[in-house]
């Protein structure tokens, strides 16, 4: 019932529209009551009492009783509707604002075909429920209360009588509903699962051809879809058999109205066209009790998928903007790492009591080895992570002391996986700024030495690039990611491996390009190549979260250490004045075994 009362609580904007929605099930039921009323007065004072003129007079009021029912009956339909809607509307957005705001520690860990499945699958089953399962539930409450009414006013003996199988029915439904829910939940857990499987095998569909895994891909697929339908099956399973015994309690009831009612009848205590109307509101029951089955089958469901709703809601972001922030306006980019350890999880850091100053004008190189920790140090800088321990200062501000968007927009970007998105290559570098003119478009895509190919295009600038950039190739897409972090003017400026996925002529290119732009910017720059950092003022070398070397090119070069074999084993035997003993040991293909 929490997870019921929370969803009910997003309504709350729609209150005055659900409220008319229940004066149109008021209305509907009123009329729906009416016409037992009207039969019993047929039969007993049209038929047995031979008035022909009242025969005309009730068919012409059955007849407006149902086109007044038919009006209620629209606007419940419309007003609940559109309360249901625009419930699944706001969830919707709820939930991506969430997950825009939550860090990427929570993003790190969850899988997208679930989130995916959450969004999509999840909120649908909570719109059927609020726009069809709750008016129903609402319109049986009524139509039970109303119908016992009436029929404890004409016989209570035969009221009672009909109404005994209601804690039978209760019973049943109570029954079945602690034993679906945990199937639903499992359910909902599956359907997650393959739609993660089917995103994961899409999103990775080259590198399937390129394995020639198509088959394995297809029986994991088929693994996951088999799980589903067995879930599936093992809740209709129990949902096909709950319905026949609410039937089978249903008429018991009818049995009861038919034997005892025709007793009375039969002694004088009750007229025909009160058993009639005894029956035809018994009838009206029948529907709504059939559906108890159904309606408790949506409610195992939308619990089990309002509970994975909540669980991203109610996600705390370790990253949070604190109410204090303040907006420091335009930074000059004076960043200092002080005393800093950081770890995914707290009991295993991964950075362990950095601390340097980068100051503007300046380029700082991060290299190591994969996994030593470059990629971490400089995401605690936009507070994509907080720092364990320690600060991180900009200007000397400790960066949570700063609003995220002021923090953020100080900071442009190019990661590793240059992702872009199903839009224009001018719409993708302007990306963070939405409002920038044709003319700095270009610049920055020149600066970026992206301009050349661009125009070359068919729609040039106007081109739109496929899913995720794929109609580019990777140095194409690279560049313009470069171009879309130079566009927004930063004082820090991140390079993330950013010329991995260009061949050695482009990254001299972009090099050259980037000897401007850097020009009273603080740069960090992660770089597998020597060729990459050599020029830069501060090369900082890590090695398991440590910074083991600190200095600039030549005089990292001139002494034994990690700098310096990452740079033999980069340009070979060319320097011939290292000792033959200090130079790095190169694997050999036997090391690999026998085959390759």
């Amino acid at each position: 019932m929490r997870i019921l009362w929370r969803v009910l609580l997003l309504a709350r904007p729609y209150l005055p529209w659900t409220g008319l929605a229940y004066l149109c099930l008021l209305g509907s039921t009123g009329a729906s009551l009416a016409v037992p009323w009207m039969l019993r007065q047929v039969v007993d004072r049209g038929l047995i009492g031979r008035d022909s003129e009242f025969i005309l007079f009730a068919a012409l009021i059955m007849i407006a009783l149902h086109v007044v029912r038919g009006g209620f009956q629209f606007g419940v339909q419309v007003l609940n509707a559109y309360v249901s809607n625009h419930l699944a509307q706001d969830l919707r957005n709820m939930l991506y604002d969430h997950l825009q705001h939550l860090s990427f520690a929570y993003h790190d860990r969850s899988r997208t075909g679930d989130i995916i499945s959450r969004m999509t699958s999840d909120i649908n089953l909570v719109q059927m429920f609020t726009g069809q399962d709750f008016i129903r539930i609402a319109n049986t409450i009524f139509l039970y209360v109303a119908v016992a009414f009436a029929m404890f006013s004409m016989h209570p003996q035969l009221a009672f009588l009909s109404f005994a199988t209601l804690p039978l029915i209760f019973a049943a439904a109570t029954l079945y509903a602690k034993r679906v829910r945990p199937l639903y939940r499992r359910l909902r857990r599956q359907f997650a699962n393959l739609s993660d499987a089917l995103q994961e095998t899409l999103m990775g569909i080259r590198v399937v051809r390129a394995f020639a895994r198509e088959a394995h891909e297809i029986q994991k697929f088929d693994r996951e879809n088999e799980r589903y339908l067995t879930r599936e099956l093992n809740a209709l399973r129990l949902s096909a058999a709950v319905r026949p015994l609410m039937l089978f309690i249903s008429a018991l009831g009818v049995a009861a109205i038919l034997w005892y009612g025709g007793l009375e009848t039969i002694r004088g205590n009750l007229t025909i066209g009160m058993l009639i109307a005894f029956n035809a509101y018994l009838l009206q029951l029948a529907m709504p009790t059939r559906m108890i089955g159904m309606t408790v089958d949506r409610f195992s469901r939308v619990i089990a998928s309002g509970e994975r709703l909540f669980e991203i809601l109610d996600q705390p972001s370790p990253v949070r903007e604190r109410p204090n922030a303040i907006d420091a306006g335009r930074l000059r980019g004076q960043v200092t790492f002080d005393h800093v350890c950081f770890g995914y999880a707290s009991e295993r850091p991964i950075l362990h009591d950095i601390s340097f100053d980068a100051t503007p004008d300046q380029t700082v190189a991060l290299i190591g080895a994969t996994g030593s920790g470059k990629s971490s140090l400089v995401s605690l800088i936009p507070r994509f992570y907080d720092v364990t321990s320690g600060a991180i200062l900009v200007d000397g501000h400790d960066v949570r002391n700063l609003t995220i968007s002021n923090l953020r927009q100080q900071v442009g970007i190019v990661m590793q996986e240059s992702l872009l998105y199903s839009i224009s290559i001018g719409e993708n570098i302007a990306f963070g700024r939405p409002e920038a003119s044709k003319e700095e478009i270009v610049r920055a895509a020149r600066a970026a030495q992206a301009h050349d190919f661009i125009v070359d295009l068919p729609d040039g600038y106007d081109t739109i690039v496929g899913e995720r950039g794929s109609t580019l190739s990777g140095g194409q897409r690279q560049r313009v990611s470069i171009a879309r972090a130079l566009l927004i003017n930063p004082p820090i400026l991140i390079l993330d491996d950013a010329t991995a996925s260009v061949d050695m002529q482009t990254e001299y290119l972009i090099q050259q390009a980037l000897q401007i732009v850097m020009e009273g910017r603080t740069t960090f720059v992660i770089a597998q190549r020597v060729s990459t950092v050599q020029h830069a003022d501060q090369i900082i070398v890590l090695d398991e979260g440590r910074i083991i070397q600190r200095g600039q090119h030549d005089e990292l070069v001139a002494k034994p250490g990690d700098y310096r074999d990452i740079h033999l084993a980069q340009i070979g035997d060319k320097t011939g004045d290292i000792p033959t003993e200090e130079r790095p040991v190169q694997p050999r293909i036997s090391d690999f075994g026998t085959k390759l």
